[in-house]
Order: C-alpha cells, then sequence, then structure tokens
C-alpha cells in the first residue's frame, strides 16, 4: 500500500526517501538539541569524548582547559559547534570568565561539566605524604569543581533550569584504589554533589555525579608510565585493561561519554543527586575465592 501511494501519487526516489527518514531519526535521537554545555578538561581524554558526544546530539560546547594548543586544536577538531577558551580551575576569576564567555557567546548555559582534575603523584603511605601536594591536588580536584558549580549556577538560578555535572571516580568509593590524596578528592566530590543537590533542586537544577573505573586516557597512561617506567605502552594498556572485572569488555572514554549525555538530557529529568558508576560491576562485589570442595578434601 505504502509502494503504491509513493509510485502513483508522489513521485520519490527511495534514495531521498531514505535521506529524509534518516534525517528525522537524527533529529529525533540529538537529545541535546539547542543546548549550550561548557566543559572543563575537554581538550583531552573523557572531556573530549563527551563534547563530541554532545556535539553529535545538537549541542554547541564551549571547550575549557589549562591546554591551550591542545585544546585550541580539539575545538578545530570538533567544528563550528565546538569553541576553546583557557581555563586554569585553580582560578576562580578562570571559572568566572569562562562561564562569562559562554554566555556572552551562546546567551545560555543549560550545562556545566566539571571534569577537570590530575592524578596524585604522591606516595603511597600516609607517613611520606606531602601536605603541599596535598593541597594542590585538592585545589584543582575538589575547589576547582566548587568553583565550577557556584559560578554555573549564578546564571543558572535566575532561570531556574539547568544540569551540572562533575567526575568524580570509583576510587572515591573503595578505599585502596588509589593514593589517600587521590581518593579523598574523589571521595569529596560524591559528598559535594550530594550537599548540592539539597539546595538546587529548589530551582530546578539537577546535578549529578560519574564515577568512571580505570580509562587508558592521556590521564590514565601518563600515571602508569611514571609507575612503571620504561615499559612498552601497549604492555602498560594491557596492565589497565586486566583491573576490570566484566569479561568481554572495557572501559573507554565514550562508555564515560554515554553516561554524561544521559544525565544532561531529559531522559534523566528526576535524576539528581546521584552517583553514577561506571565500572562494569567492580565495586559491587568482592569474590571470597575460597577454594573447590575437591580440593580442600
Amino acid at each position: 500500500m505504502i509502494r503504491q501511494g509513493l509510485s502513483k501519487k508522489v513521485p520519490i526516489s527511495i534514495a531521498l526517501l531514505a535521506e529524509r527518514c534518516s534525517r528525522g531519526l537524527s533529529t529525533e535521537s540529538r537529545k541535546l538539541e539547542e543546548k549550550v554545555a561548557l566543559i572543563t578538561g575537554a581538550a583531552s581524554g573523557i572531556g573530549k569524548a563527551t563534547a563530541a558526544k554532545f556535539i553529535s546530539n545538537g549541542a554547541k560546547v564551549v571547550i575549557a582547559d589549562i591546554q591551550h594548543q591542545l585544546g585550541q586544536q580539539t575545538a578545530k577538531e570538533l567544528g563550528p559547534n565546538a569553541t576553546f577558551i583557557a581555563c586554569d580551575v585553580t582560578k576562580e576569576s578562570d571559572v568566572s570568565d569562562a562561564v562569562d564567555f559562554t554566555i556572552s557567546k551562546h546567551n545560555q548555559l543549560d550545562i556545566m561539566y566539571n571534569n577537570a582534575g590530575v592524578a596524585c603523584k604522591t606516595p603511597r603511605s600516609i607517613v611520606d605524604l606531602n601536605l603541599e601536594v596535598f593541597d594542590q591536588v585538592m585545589r584543582i580536584n575538589v575547589r576547582g569543581v566548587v568553583a565550577g558549580i557556584k559560578h554555573s549556577t549564578r546564571v543558572m538560578i535566575p532561570r531556574r533550569s539547568g544540569c551540572i555535572l562533575c567526575t568524580a571516580s570509583v576510587t572515591g568509593l573503595l578505599g585502596g584504589l588509589a593514593q589517600h590524596t587521590y581518593s579523598v578528592s574523589k571521595s569529596a566530590i560524591i559528598g559535594l554533589v550530594k550537599s548540592m543537590a539539597a539546595e538546587l533542586c529548589e530551582y530546578g537544577i539537577r546535578i549529578n555525579c560519574i564515577s568512571p573505573f580505570a580509562i587508558p586516557t592521556p590521564f590514565v597512561m601518563e600515571e602508569m608510565s611514571q609507575i612503571y617506567a620504561g615499559v612498552d605502552a601497549s604492555r602498560l594498556l594491557e596492565l589497565v585493561y586486566s583491573t576490570g572485572v566484566l569479561e568481554g569488555t572495557h572501559c573507554e572514554p565514550n562508555d564515560i561519554a554515554n553516561a554524561a549525555l544521559y544525565l544532561a538530557s531529559d531522559d534523566a529529568k528526576y535524576v539528581s543527586g546521584h552517583n553514577l558508576v561506571v565500572d562494569g560491576g567492580f565495586t559491587s562485589f568482592k569474590n571470597l575465592k575460597l577454594p573447590a570442595p575437591v580440593q580442600v578434601l
């Protein structure tokens, strides 16, 4: 019946019909159409993957990063809907300027993703902890996130609308997965999100965080190369992947970008104060690894 109608009354080629259908489907599936996002630490890794995902779903993205050249290259690579601004999250004025730049360019800010962070290059023992390094990590991983929340909410609260995301980590859920400083910084993000949700829900603003498992981003691989000096990059990649528990797959930046897309979209319109753990079940269980009965007899 459909074929008859097309052939007799609407002379349209199959190719054109497929193109129109494709355009219609892609429009429907673009979950962030006409949205504007600001992402810190977006020049590479999770931030870059998320920026690409947001743009492919209709958003305009401002990439804020301390890495000037790489940030500009990333914005150019992602196309006309990506813009770069230099931003050091340890400087509140930089974070404030990034928000103001986003508003001046796009006249709105719908999504703030506080993703910038650093690894912790400190000894594992608390006895050897350098508190100056501790303070520096906190300035970036925690204070930088607080600054992002503070300055994004000053423009979101008057609109009574907005979505804030933060990158936490499985190291903030379980002890022993990283140096104390890094674990504490990421645990703070999870608590911060819950605390902020209590206030921001009054304005219709959602805030959530994502706790990724180990991913071979430049961030992680650089740290691994320092721990295992002289080890080949492919071997380091194997080591990162070997820590996972979900057989047959690995955690990739795109997995976190998908989680961010969900939380930023209307699909998660009633989700706030939540820590979305993307770890293949790693933090959900611990095996006793008892021997089989026949091994005990």
